[in-house]
Order: C-alpha cells, then structure tokens, then sequence
C-alpha cells in the first residue's frame, strides 16, 4: 500500500516533538534555520555559473594523484609507523563487494555484472587471504571501531555469506563492543528479503543504506532499475525491526525522464517512511568514462532549469520535515549521529561519505578498495584479474598510491574542516600546523574573493565561513586550496563530476 497523507501529517507532529527535544542542543536551532536559508537562498543563475568539474574530496590528495610507485613495501612501512602511536589508533574497515546482477545505467561505481552466483564464491576465498595479510599489518590492540560493506551490491552474496566475512574479519581483527561499533552495509531492497535482515543483524550489523534512486516507473525503466514501492519499504521496516541505528536512503535528482511531479512524489513515499538520512545525488552523466550510461540518451535528461528546480525541491521538502543539511548531498534526523557529530564539531569526512569516526586508520579491502592509513593512500587494482593475480602470489594487491607530505596534511585539514563544518579557523589551523594562514593561504584567499564577492563564503581575519547560499558550493570553495587542481588540463576534467 502507498503512504498516504496520513503518515505524512504523523511525520510533522513527530518532527515538532522532536525539535522540540533538541531545542537546547548545541547550535540544534543553527542547523535547522541553516535548512531553511539554503530553500530561502536558493539562487539557480548563481549555482548555474558555479556548476563545473570539481573533486567531491572524499580525500585530499585525490585520487587521480595516486601513483604506482607506491607499492606493497611502502604501505607496510607505513602501516608500522602508525603502530608506534603513543595512543593507539582505532581502524575502521571497507569491503568492496564488486559485484551486480545487472546494470543500473546511472552507475559510475567499480563493478562487475554477473548472475554466476559463484563468483561470489571464488572471490570470498581470496578477500579471507587479504584479510589475513592485511590483519598483520597492525598491533592487536588497534580495535575496529566501523565496519563497511559497499559495491556494487553487497547483498550480491547471501546473508549468511556476508555474515561469514565477518566472522573472518573477527578472528583477525580486535573488534570494539556491539555498542561502540558502526556496523553498515549498502542494501539493493530488490535482492534481499526482511527475513535476511535479521541474519545481517545477528552478525552485527546496525547501519543499512538503501539504493532508491527514484520510484518512478518511467525514470526506472529509463535507468534499468525496477524497484516497487512495497519492497523497498519492506526493507526499511525489518531494519527498524531489527533495531538497526540509523537507515539511509539514497535519491538522485538529473536522471533521464525526470520530471518535477514524479520526483515530488517520490518525496512523499521517501519522507513518509522517516529514514534517518538521505542522500540526495546529482547525476553525473559522464558516458566517457562510465560504459552503461551511453545506454542513457542526452536527450532524454532533464533540462538544467528543471534539474535545478529538482534540486530546489528536495531542500525545502527536506527543510520541513526537519531534516539537517549534513554537507554536499547529505541529511540526517536532528538526533542522527551525524548531525550530532556535526554540532560537537568532530564530523568526518572519508571514501565511505560522511563518519563519525575521525581518529581511525582506513583499511580497504577487496577489489579497487582505498586505505587511508597514516599519512598515506593506497588503492587496490580496479579490475579483478590483477587483484586475483597478486594474492595468488601471496601479495598485498596494492595496485596505487601516495605518501603524504605536510602541505597535503594541512590542505587536508583545512579542506576537511570546510566539507564537514562550512567553516575554517585560522587560529586553529595555525596551531595546529604552526604556520601564518594568510602568508601561506594568500593565493587561495586571493581565490576566494570572487566567491565572497558573490556572497558564497565571509572572510575575517580568524576566519571562513560559508553563507547559506555557499552550503551547496563547498566543493567550489575548497577548490580554492587545492594545489594539484591547477595542474590539471582541459582534458584530465571529466574524470571529476560537476559540482551541481
């Protein structure tokens, strides 16, 4: 049955209760009056004129300045050093499951279409050989802290296989207590069953985040991703069933075929079901680099008024369901971990999106998986032959990487303070870094006057801080502080998608 007006109604009453319970949080009312400015502020010429390629800096350095003279050898020594921290560091863990039973046309992730069922199989057999390399990398007493299954599609294997990989991942790894563990996998609703949610919550896990994308029927038969209603709705119940922390739900505005009502009641099925985040994504259309959107016709994408006018939606429907603007395409509940780490000002931000585990070391496992450990990057090969190839030979598949030196260190602090809070502190990044921001930002702050010209960012002497109007451009403001973008040509810029 489809939500109605009713449960609609029911959400308003419980979003007064709740606002009501966080009033006196710290900067609770800041967040949701910044909710409202971002619809109020909503300027389309403006965002039209900032819409360019631009990393989403899930890192910095980005990827594209990886190397392959960063091998396995480095990344152990890497790995050592941080074992010597005087406090030891938490890790949190990513497993890649690569692998998808048919193609989504939108899809830009690293991934392989297959409905051999075995497969999955064989590559369970080498991730337990890398996870056993991998786990003597780091001291015993290192806990993992959050645990991360991503894709392709996850839920590609059974419940009970992925309840195997971590149990394996147990007995190699010092895992924290069930209550001071994140424990989250990325689900497709159309190939998994309520019951297999309780086998994935016996594991340990608490987290789910649900790909929707859109629930019209038109735009799924335009991106080849059938999905109803009843079942993804389904899903979403057996995890609160299953007491699960927090559920997500992925949206993407810019589709082909979109149009302005089918996304409103997209929407309404969306906010009526109350998932604790949401993440609203702007279609990258780059069929260069990605094969299977060339399957999706350009002219059949929405207009660049109407994906604005998409974009203007969800903010202020998101807005009066009370939900917190998180960052970049990201919301949460007021009470959500994430907007809660947001107000104590320790939001992070890495490959898995937004964390609230800033003091760990990031270990990627599995195919094209990224670890960020120490002062360091590595990525694993992006096609499976090579990643096969080195565990057979009893290798770290360590296809890619870099050591980081201090400019990268200190741009990535003052990039990451920006993508996670809209704000820098001069004085704090001095501190930290023992530097004098303006003599050693002043090409950057020069960079950054037409944007303060356009009312995207204020510039003080202590500080930065992005209007309501710069929330949706972070990328663009970060941009400023980013060494390698000026080396870039015209023709290295697809590899990034656009900014709005």
């Amino acid at each position: 049955m489809l939500p109605t007006s009713r449960p609609l109604a029911a959400v308003g009453a419980a979003k007064r209760s709740r606002l009501m319970q966080i009033k006196d949080s710290r900067n609770g009312n800041a967040y949701l009056g910044a909710m409202s400015s971002l619809a109020s502020l909503f300027d389309p010429d403006l965002l039209r004129r900032y819409d360019r390629p631009g990393p989403r800096y899930t890192s910095y350095p980005t990827a594209p300045q990886f190397s392959a003279q960063f091998q396995e050898n480095e990344l152990r020594e890497v790995a050592a050093v941080t074992n010597g921290d005087p406090i030891p560091r938490p890790l949190s863990l990513y497993v890649h499951i690569p692998f998808c039973t048919s193609p989504c046309f939108y899809c830009g992730c690293n991934r392989i279409i297959t409905r051999d069922r075995s497969r999955g199989d064989s590559y369970l057999t080498r991730l337990y050989r890398e996870v056993c390399m991998m786990s003597t990398l780091f001291d015993r007493d290192r806990q993992v802290s959050q645990l991360h299954f991503g894709g392709g599609t996850p839920n590609f294997l059974a419940a009970d296989q992925i309840a195997e990989v971590v149990d394996v991942l147990r007995r190699h790894f010092s895992f924290a207590a069930p209550r001071e563990l994140d424990c989250s996998i990325e689900l497709d609703p159309r190939f998994i069953s309520p019951a297999e949610i309780g086998v994935l919550a016996d594991a340990g896990f608490n987290r789910a985040s649900l790909g929707v994308q859109d629930f019209d029927p038109v735009v799924q038969q335009a991106v080849n991703r059938i999905q109803s209603v009843e079942e993804t709705l389904a899903i979403i119940e057996a995890c609160r069933l299953h007491r699960f922390r927090s559920v997500n739900v992925d949206l993407i505005y810019g589709l082909p075929l979109q149009t302005r009502e089918g996304f409103d009641r997209t929407l309404d099925i969306t906010l009526a079901a109350r998932p604790d985040r949401l993440a609203i994504y702007s279609y990258a259309h780059l069929p260069a680099m990605f094969r299977p959107q060339q399957r999706i016709r350009a002219e059949d994408l929405p207009s660049p008024e109407l994906k604005l006018d998409l974009l203007r939606c969800a903010i202020e429907r998101l807005g009066e369901a009370g939900y917190v603007y998180i960052g970049m395409d990201h919301f949460a509940l007021p009470e959500d971990d994430l907007a809660q780490a947001q107000s104590r000002g320790d939001l992070h931000r890495n490959f898995m999106g937004y964390s609230t585990h800033a003091e760990s070391d990031l270990v990627g496992l599995g195919v094209s998986a990224i670890s960020h450990i120490g002062a360091s990057f590595s990525q694993n090969p992006r096609d499976i032959g090579s990643w096969e190839q080195a565990i057979d030979q009893g290798r770290l598949p360590v296809w890619r990487g870099m050591r980081l030196d201090q400019d990268d260190l200190l741009r990535a602090d003052v990039i990451q303070q920006l993508m996670c809070h809209g704000s820098i502190d001069f004085r704090e990044i001095e501190r930290r870094h023992v530097i004098d921001f303006g003599d050693y930002f002043g090409d950057a702050l020069q960079q950054l006057l037409p944007l303060q010209a356009d009312g995207l960012v204020e510039l003080s002497p202590d500080g930065l801080r992005s209007t309501s109007r710069g929330r949706l451009l972070l990328r663009i403001i970060a941009m400023c502080f980013d060494r390698y973008l000026p080396a870039h040509t015209e023709a290295a810029a697809p590899r990034f998608s656009r900014t709005v």
